[in-house]
């Protein structure tokens, strides 16, 4: 099937089910599973995990999996010189950790797209401007080739390397990606648009309570 196809399905599928959960039609209980960079979402038994990372905060401080160990996190890739999407998504983000700041469950993970030109120091400063909470919000630079790897092949992120498999270009994406205290993908959301940041808080609390 065409990939425009799968991620139109995918967005319908996500409507739908978004219409439910207002409409209080059969309420949702239990998230899927994300497990393909299609989007398919899957009540089965998951098959994709976060794959190990090691990547350096704001702070300097190492962030690893085990930084997000029986903690729920929203991931998100950006640059601190973009002019496009990244002031809305970095918004947002605020907007999250504003919401969870008393929340010890949640953190937040947002990982350079530039490391060539972001580091540590002018992540640093960024978060400040940002009101970025280190102890709630992790800004990660590092190598270029783990940081396009894990976005493209741990959280599904680019979409135009979905499509082209050209691991030249640069990583463009708006997704914010829901990942349980296990590091399975359980939600994708377009993070510059309010409503999406509603469904999101919406599929954490039921992630929340799943057993």
């Amino acid at each position: 099937m065409n990939i425009n196809l799968k991620l139109i399905g995918f967005f319908i599928l996500m409507i739908f089910w978004s219409c439910k959960e207002k409409k209080g039609m059969h309420p949702i209980t239990s998230l899927p599973y994300f497990n393909s960079a299609d989007f398919t979402p899957e009540w089965d038994a998951p098959k994709h995990k976060i794959p190990s990372f090691s990547f350096v905060n704001q702070n300097g401080e190492i962030v690893t999996n085990s930084t997000f160990e029986n903690n729920i996190y929203i991931a998100d890739f950006f640059f601190t010189s973009c002019p496009g999407i990244c002031p809305k998504l970095t918004k947002n983000m605020s907007e999250l950790q504003e919401t969870y700041k008393n929340d010890n469950e949640i953190l937040l993970l947002s990982h350079t797209v530039m490391p060539w030109r972001d580091s540590v120091p002018l992540l640093k400063e960024y978060g400040l401007e940002n009101n970025v909470n280190p102890d709630k919000w992790h800004l990660v630079t590092g190598d270029k080739d783990e940081l396009y790897s894990m976005a493209r092949k741990g959280y599904f992120a680019d979409e135009d390397f979905t499509k082209t498999q050209d691991e030249s270009n640069f990583i463009h994406t708006e997704n914010f990606v829901l990942v349980d205290k296990e590091g399975y993908i359980r939600g994708v959301y377009n993070g510059t648009l309010e409503i999406d940041i509603e469904r999101l808080k919406r599929h954490i609390k039921i992630l929340k309570q799943e057993v």
